[in-house]
């Protein structure tokens, strides 16, 4: 490169905003147990103000983001570009099978290097909304924090671990499981009568939080007998553990209705895809011909083929939600299953 062109890429990088980001690198990939269970990356950005923050992605939003700037600045010849445009790093493909947790892990050196070569190009590329937002920390973003930050650590020496205390088990909240329980995602557990279940938190009126086998879930307080309590705060759900949000949904058969309550780690505000619930309401009820209603404020059933139609349901029981008591942390509208092929009307009262 010329000292002329050196200079001038050097003024215009001068002449950027503080809070642009020059580099991104991930610390670590989180699960996230939503209505479709999925990882993201924890990602550490750094502004040419120095400022750093961490942000949250998932792949897909790496692949829209790319999509939109292949669109604006991708030229029509890789051989000849022009005005405006520039060759883009190339972004790893989509896998569509394997195990998710290997799928991202895999995928965190390439995207680096994608974010690196991205972050690289023109200083007018770094101006563009689309990246810009991205590499944007959002009130949600900054409100999250993160597990754990493994690759942001440095490495150290091996030191002598030192066995810690035993737990005092006879001191632990604690709770027998009366029932066979089977959870319906990974943020449920699975319980078998008599196992004890150390009680981590309460999560709503119903549901508590806890661990039994080395693994963590929420599970229905029906299902156990308490052995000791929770602690006050702790029963208020203040345990500082995940956000649960629980949705009521019912399957709708001439035989009787089946209510179940699904609890996700979502915020309530969300907007879930028609794609996703059906998957997960497949998944919950064990059957794969199913459609999906809302009832309007007459209690007619409304099917839902779309996302536009999740989002009617969700206005409808936004503008309903002062009508009808619910818990604080469950979803203002609810799911109406029935078969596919059932047109009828069943009641919920039944």
């Amino acid at each position: 490169m010329s000292l002329p062109q050196q200079l001038r890429d050097q003024s215009d990088f001068d002449q950027l905003p503080l809070n642009i980001p020059i580099s991104a690198t991930i610390a670590d990939i989180e699960e996230n147990k939503g209505f479709i269970d999925y990882f993201r990356f924890v990602i550490e950005v750094k502004t040419k103000g120095e400022s750093k923050y961490l942000i949250y992605r998932r792949y897909r939003e790496f692949f829209n983001l790319h999509q939109i700037l292949e669109a604006r600045y991708s030229p029509e010849n890789p051989a000849k570009l022009g005005p405006n445009t520039c060759i883009l790093p190339p972004l790893p493909g989509k896998i569509y099978i394997g195990n998710k947790k290997d799928i991202a892990e895999s995928r965190i050196p390439e995207l680096n290097t994608y974010m690196k070569r991205l972050l690289g190009l023109p200083t007018w590329v770094l101006l563009d909304e689309a990246l810009r937002m991205f590499f944007y920390q959002t009130e949600q973003d900054s409100e999250h924090q993160p597990r754990a930050l493994r690759r942001l650590r440095p490495n150290t020496r091996k030191v002598k671990q030192v066995k810690s205390q035993k737990m005092d088990l006879f001191s632990s909240p604690r709770a027998e499981a009366m029932f066979d329980f089977r959870g319906n995602g990974k943020a449920e557990l699975n319980l078998k009568k008599g196992e004890v279940i150390f009680l981590l938190r309460r999560v709503n009126a119903d549901w508590l939080e806890g661990t039994v086998n080395n693994q963590t879930g929420i599970f229905p307080e029906t299902f156990v007998k308490i052995i000791k309590p929770l602690p006050e705060s702790d029963s208020e759900g203040e345990g500082g553990g995940h956000t649960y949000s629980c949705l009521r949904c019912f399957l709708l058969t001439p035989s009787g209705v089946d209510t179940r309550d699904v609890c996700v780690q979502e915020d309530l505000s969300i907007q879930p895809s028609y794609k996703d619930l059906l998957s997960r309401m497949r998944n919950v009820f064990k059957v794969d011909d199913i459609a999906l209603n809302y009832r309007d404020p007459d209690g007619d059933l409304i099917r839902i083929l779309d996302d536009e139609d999740v989002q009617l349901m969700i206005k409808e029981g936004r503008r309903q939600q002062d009508k009808v008591k619910r818990p604080v942390n469950q979803f203002p509208w609810e799911l109406h299953v029935t078969m596919a092929s059932d047109l009828s009307v069943y009641n919920t009262e039944a």
